[in-house]
């Protein structure tokens, strides 16, 4: 047999923090401004040093009604999307880590709130150990800060022009808010989900919706699959009749490990750079998808949770999560993106599942269910 080695990933939030982590309360957005500020000019100015910094987190006990500040600090921008784009995520992170603590039945999340002395700030949540959820996490941030062209480039897709407005290799100020999610059951036939909704602009003028929800089965249920997308084209079809195919495609491509000819899951959807509509009608479209990811997940993993399974079909979950690993830190436009802007490491690595495992030049049996899927993740299908 093979040498085997098994890595233990912990990017549990509370290690960042002096202050305890504790369980999340239910938040309410408004549109109370957040005095990051003395003044326009100050803003202006930590804005354009702070450029974040690994140690620009600064703990605080509970989140205020807005990470938003107001363009009154001296910040350009559409200051009514801002707002309202945190506000639905606001409202999705309460809603989506209700239904997960529901189905787990045990675990709870942990909260951790932070904010930055230029601006912004965020709200993480994890779950750990729990009765069916290994790992869980759901993150908010609302990001200020300067970029360099080369993070621009990573934040967007097809070499998209984001940096209009700014000199060849000046740092770009930019606004980030967005949500994103991993869970990682324990039973190997309920499957990983990932999601990340976010709004971007650039002080050039520059603004862009992107996101997508995902999943990453380890064994192939093509009922489970005719419902995770299903979910998702009816929402689609709902806003735009060439946006499932156009996204499901996406996504495919997107989520593909390239050193390994194969995805890391069966897809979903996933879009970047939408900004050729109005944004009132993005904002809509981007609302009703990360509104659907409890009714797209929650009913497969109920469905699995509870299933027998042996201590061989655990372990290729866990060889199947260590191909997650892979395609996080190597290939996901959001871990380098957070990495070249100097992001809070904790929020960034929460996605990564507590085990993975990797199996010297292992392969599936010819016919056995492990094949079967493994197919799949070379040759990606249509479920709907």
């Amino acid at each position: 047999m093979g040498r085997t080695i098994v890595f233990a990933l912990l990017a549990s939030s509370a290690t960042a923090f002096t202050a305890p982590s504790r369980p999340f309360r239910h938040l309410h957005a408004s549109s109370t401004t957040l005095p990051a500020t003395s003044s326009p000019e100050a803003a202006t100015k930590n804005s354009e040093d702070v450029s974040l910094g690994w140690n620009s987190h600064v703990p605080i006990d509970a989140a205020p009604d807005t990470l938003v500040r107001g363009t009154d600090l001296g910040t350009p921008g559409n200051e009514g999307m801002r707002r309202k784009f945190e506000a639905m995520c606001r409202e999705a992170q309460n809603d989506i880590c209700k239904a997960i603590e529901e189905l787990d039945g045990a675990g709870k999340f942990q909260e951790d709130v932070w904010e930055r002395p230029n601006g912004g700030g965020g709200i993480s949540r994890v779950l750990s150990k729990g009765e069916v959820f290994e790992k869980a996490g759901c993150s908010l941030s609302v990001v200020y800060g300067t970029m360099p062209p080369e993070a621009v480039a990573s934040a967007t897709d097809r070499g998209a022009d984001r940096a209009k407005g700014m000199k060849p290799g000046e740092r770009v100020p930019f606004f980030a808010c967005g949500l994103s999610s991993v869970m990682h059951p324990r039973n190997p036939f309920a499957p990983t989900m990932h999601f990340n909704y976010r709004y971007f602009e650039t002080d050039g003028g520059a603004w862009w919706f992107g996101g997508g929800t995902d999943i990453t089965p380890s064994y192939l249920n093509e009922e489970d699959m005719k419902h995770f997308h299903g979910t998702y084209k009816e929402v689609c079809d709902k806003h735009d009749p060439e946006y499932y195919a156009k996204f499901k495609k996406w996504a495919d491509d997107y989520f593909y490990i390239k050193h390994r000819g194969e995805t890391r899951g069966l897809g979903g959807i996933f879009f970047d750079d939408q900004c050729n509509k109005d944004p009132e009608e993005h904002f809509a479209f981007s609302k009703e998808a990360l509104g659907s990811v409890i009714k797209a997940y929650t009913p497969i993993v109920a469905k699995h949770k509870d299933d027998e399974f042996t201590q061989e079909q655990k372990e290729w979950q866990l060889m199947r999560r260590g191909r997650y690993v892979e395609f996080n830190l190597v290939y996901d436009r959001g871990t380098v993106f957070g990495l070249k802007t100097g992001g809070r490491i904790e929020s960034i690595l929460m996605s990564l599942p507590e085990t993975a495992r990797w199996e010297y030049n292992h392969s599936p049996a010819e016919g056995s269910p492990e094949a079967e899927i493994l197919d799949a993740f070379k040759n990606p299908r249509e479920w709907v």
